[in-house]
């Protein structure tokens, strides 16, 4: 058993002035209002912020690897590094491709997963396949040649093999034919439905939220856009309550005021996500993105296919974290959209909150809020910085 005390910790979704976690393998076994007495099992953090690990729901790859196409120790590399960077769990995401890529990268997918040691890198949670089911009138980096229909066969052939079980969330426009069935298949198997890369209406996202999703992909971009009349995905993202709402908070895919527009609107369901891909935590230069190659150029985090459309990020979450503090949004909001809103929007109320029963990845926040330590299921993570253990 270990105790971990710091000045602040997040703690249902408030930021608590002092208190503990007990940890007992892997797990926290409970939570204290005040930090016990010093003692042999007590690591007294001496300054910030004690939260749970961040989750990244979206994000297409990182450290030069591309999710879809990474092997064994491409995936087992990149977790490790992304836990030093207080990501503790992630979902990565696999954009529109052919459905026989789909299917090999779910397949390497599923071998990293289970080849994951407990509180060895950040956790694998499952696939976000961001397509092939997509509008060709939104398509940002996503190739319309690949984009299908969500038909009954094609469903199939990506989901009911094996590699299908390590599917956890789809992104579809709901306009398409036969979607909204879709949406009810997919969420009557356990998988998490996402609305995206979209021209619905705003009648078309309320059948989709009725039908059973739950979250709009990196809202406002590659959707309908707002309207006084006709309120689009983003209208309809902020005014219904059961949508959890996607944000790359780079400031760039959406500037500074809407951020605050939004967390002003919607704050306690706000997901920040990275929609990182190859290039994040690199050099500038030229990354693959789903067979597509994307430039990244000097002293920019936006990531761009090479006729300068769009194509995610360089972004680290805890990079977004600082963004969305400095440009005046509450803290407690920023580090919960990081922590139990992605974990609640998947189902995992065992991650993303310091709570008895959950597991113990946890992070301590310097006082500028960069990751200053990161534990996953109560094992230290190594990094640059001196190692802590408890």
């Amino acid at each position: 058993m270990s105790i971990i005390s710091a000045p602040k910790l997040l703690v249902d979704g408030q930021l608590r002035e002092g208190g503990a976690v007990v940890v007992d393998n892997g797990m926290i076994t409970e939570v204290l209002a005040e930090a016990p007495a010093p003692g042999p099992q007590h690591l007294q953090l001496p300054h910030g912020t004690l939260t749970a690990g961040m989750i990244d729901v979206q994000i297409n790859g990182c450290y030069g690897s591309d999710f879809v196409s990474a092997q064994p120790d491409e995936w087992a590399a990149v977790a490790e590094r992304m836990a030093t960077t207080g990501v503790t769990a992630f979902q990565p995401t696999f954009i529109t491709a052919p459905i026989n890529s789909l299917v090999a990268g779910l397949e390497r997918a599923a071998v990293a997963m289970n080849a994951q040691v407990d509180g060895r890198g950040a956790r694998i949670l499952g696939v976000h396949l961001e397509g092939p089911f997509l509008s060709p009138q939104h398509p940002g980096v996503h190739d319309p040649r690949w984009m299908l229909a969500p038909s009954p066969e094609n469903l199939h052939s990506l989901y009911d093999g094996p590699a299908g079980r390590v599917v956890a969330m789809v992104t579809l426009a709901p306009e398409l034919p036969g979607a909204v069935e879709a949406i009810r298949r997919l969420t009557a198997n356990g998988i998490k439905v996402s609305i995206g890369h979209t021209d619905a209406t705003g009648a078309e996202v309320r059948a989709a939220v009725a039908a059973g999703a739950v979250m709009v992909t990196h809202l406002f971009n590659a959707q309908r856009g707002l309207g006084h009349r006709e309120p689009g995905v983003p209208g309809m993202a902020l005014a219904e309550p059961s949508l959890t709402l996607g944000l790359v908070a780079d400031l760039r895919h959406v500037s500074a005021p809407i951020c605050q527009v939004i967390f002003a609107a919607a704050g306690d369901r706000v997901c920040v996500v990275t929609d990182a891909v190859a290039s994040a935590g690199m050099p500038p230069g030229v990354y693959e993105l789903g067979g597509q190659q994307v430039r990244v150029a000097a002293n920019d985090v936006l990531a761009r296919r090479l006729d300068g459309t769009i194509a995610g990020s360089s972004l680290s979450l805890d990079l977004a974290v600082r963004n969305l503090i400095g440009i005046g949004i509450d803290p407690a909001l920023v580090l919960k959209s990081v922590t139990s809103v992605p974990a609640d929007v998947l189902g995992r109320r065992d991650l993303g909150r310091l709570a008895k029963g959950s597991c113990a990845d946890l992070v301590w926040w310097d006082e500028a809020y960069h990751p200053a330590r990161t534990w996953v299921a109560g094992r230290p993570v190594e990094s640059a910085a001196e190692t802590v253990s408890i």
